[in-house]
């Protein structure tokens, strides 16, 4: 099968955030059995290298140059043009300004020239660059969506994470209307848990919902061969994401604090590429260190005592958490944090959603070896038995392939 695989975030390495570990990972799985061209958009800091190795996991990797944020227009002028835009189109501006009119008139030119049999959107974003029309020309076309831009809204609003609650009042409206008129595009649509599938089924309407879950690699995450002890905790994710933001703040600002009040020397390790202004300035609180991004996250994850994950806002399996579970790393977190994942009987990870629960769940696995030894090994067996990226890649590939061996089945 000939796949189009479009992808406005460059999806290498694939250390950098969620949205590049979920496309390359299943972007690799797919090129085992099928013939897919990678269209995608490259931003300054992209190197010939990375752009090399990428290239050999795919039969045609076509780059374009990324849209810089200044695209969106500055100052209140801009801000109001912006609105009016969104208002007017349908389309939000953190997804209408990755559209390029270079990289649509290639795909226009791809699809029209009958190089594909199915496409994939990786991320709900890039649906800017599917026309209604390629359902005509291909039999399925895929949205992998990541994570809802309504949802997220009204998550962040509810939570008080929202950075202009007025404005965004005034989308979540839109945002909705927006969802659901990119849905009727798709033959299918892809989330990531079951909470997503009860949240998108008013939106999907009649097009297919599926669950396809994140995995690990085993490989780049292996068992720990031994604990650290101490009182050291890490938090890991891409550090410009408002939601680990949001988490990063929140765990420097207020689970630290009275933490450290038990436990004077514990130390906190905000690992992740790109920290913000914000992120980085929490360096200076006693007991935080701002890592940026490190060679390795693994290492970082083995010397650590805890791994806590108390995410406030956002939708999915969380990366972050099954990447520390797989590299034995006990897990404090919280219900968004380990949403999708069967971790209360057995016992897998401890759940926390207060500052109070944090600071006595932590303090627990602090003083009892035994404990985390037991949410270690029982960790690593859910990744091993539910969560690695070949088990995902298969349940994906089956999903692209659905419509159209369907089609091939019931021709019209």
């Amino acid at each position: 099968m000939r796949i189009l695989m479009i992808s406005a975030t460059f999806p290498y390495p694939p250390t950098l955030g969620g949205t590049q570990i979920r496309t390359f990972y299943l972007l690799k799985h797919l090129s085992q059995t099928h013939e897919v061209t990678l269209v995608t958009q490259r931003s300054p800091e992209v190197t010939d290298d990375e752009v090399a190795t990428l290239s050999t996991y795919v039969a045609k990797l076509v780059c374009f140059p990324r849209p810089t944020a200044a695209a969106l227009g500055p100052g209140p002028v801009g801000k109001v043009s912006r609105f009016a835009r969104f208002v007017a189109t349908g389309t939000p501006p953190s997804t209408a300004y990755l559209h390029t009119p270079a990289m649509q008139r290639w795909i226009d030119a791809w699809v029209e020239a009958g190089h594909c049999d199915a496409i994939t959107c990786e991320h709900s974003v890039n649906e800017v660059f599917v026309r209604p029309s390629y359902r005509q020309r291909v039999q399925t076309v895929v949205v992998d969506i990541h994570s809802s831009l309504y949802g997220t809204l009204v998550n962040q609003l509810e939570t008080g994470a929202a950075e202009k609650p007025r404005r965004d009042r005034l989308n979540l409206p839109l945002l909705r209307r927006y969802e659901r008129r990119y849905a009727q595009k798709f033959t299918d649509l892809v989330i990531t848990t079951e909470e997503d599938r009860q949240f998108f089924a008013p939106v999907a309407g009649g097009t297919p919902l599926h669950v396809v879950p994140n995995g690990v690699d085993l490989v780049q995450f292996p068992y720990r061969s031994t604990d650290p002890g101490g009182h050291s905790l890490v938090f890991v994710g891409a550090m410009d994401y408002i939601a680990n933001v949001d988490t990063a703040k929140f765990l420097a600002h207020d689970i630290l604090p009275p933490l450290r009040q038990r436990y004077p020397d514990a130390t906190l390790y905000l690992v992740g590429n790109k920290p913000t202004a914000e992120v980085q300035a929490l360096g200076n609180l006693p007991g935080v260190r701002v890592t940026g991004r490190v060679p390795s996250v693994a290492e970082y994850l083995h010397r650590a005592t805890v791994c806590v994950v108390p995410m406030r806002i956002g939708f999915g399996i969380k990366n972050k958490t099954l990447e520390a579970m797989a590299a034995g790393v006990p897990v404090v977190a919280s219900d968004r944090g380990l949403e999708g994942l069967a971790v209360d009987q057995p016992q897998r990870a401890l759940r926390a959603n207060s500052v109070a629960e944090y600071v006595e769940a932590i303090g627990q696995l602090f003083e009892q070896p035994d404990r985390r030894a037991t949410l270690s090994a029982r960790g690593r067996e859910l990744i091993e038995t539910s969560f690695t990226w070949e088990r995902a890649g298969q349940a994906y590939a089956a999903v692209v392939a659905g419509s159209l061996e369907q089609s091939c089945m019931n021709p019209a």
